[in-house]
């Protein structure tokens, strides 16, 4: 498969993260694999990361996308805080996306704050991997390339 490129620059660089006390990462690690083999670099920082580890890792890898797996029930909690936090660290070009079991609802409140499109269980992996690489391409080509 094609490496999923900005420009010709380099890969789209995205952290994957299992945030608070939610121990089930069987579907961060399918993301986290598929993302890879759509051609991606894939930083997993695991199991019980804080919103603000997960922001200073995007920092430190000047990530494209953060990708948060929630089934916690915590997402109306977490999402808001990595969104704050990426807005005072300056990171309002970097795509905060995710999953989980979200009812969509949920889902719109945190469209509504700057969070991108969450996706929920039975999703196919191809359409995160389109929307990522969708609104990089959008969003960040212009501000890497120039």
């Amino acid at each position: 498969m094609e490496d999923r490129v900005i420009g010709s620059e380099r890969k789209i660089r995205v952290i994957i993260a299992k945030p608070g006390l939610d121990g089930h990462d069987r579907g961060a690690k399918v993301m986290a694999s598929a993302f890879r083999d759509a051609g991606m670099e894939v930083i997993y920082l695991g199991l019980r990361q804080t919103p603000e580890m997960i922001v200073e890792a995007a920092l430190q890898e000047d990530a494209d996308v953060i990708a948060l797996s929630i089934l916690s029930g915590a997402h109306m909690t977490i999402f808001p805080r990595v969104k704050k936090i990426m807005d005072e660290k300056g990171l309002r070009d970097v795509l905060l996306t995710g999953g989980g079991i979200i009812p969509q609802e949920e889902m719109d409140e945190l469209s509504s704050i700057g969070v991108g499109k969450l996706f929920g269980p039975g999703t196919s992996v191809s359409e995160p991997i389109d929307y990522v690489t969708q609104w990089v391409t959008d969003n960040r080509f212009s501000t890497i390339d120039n």
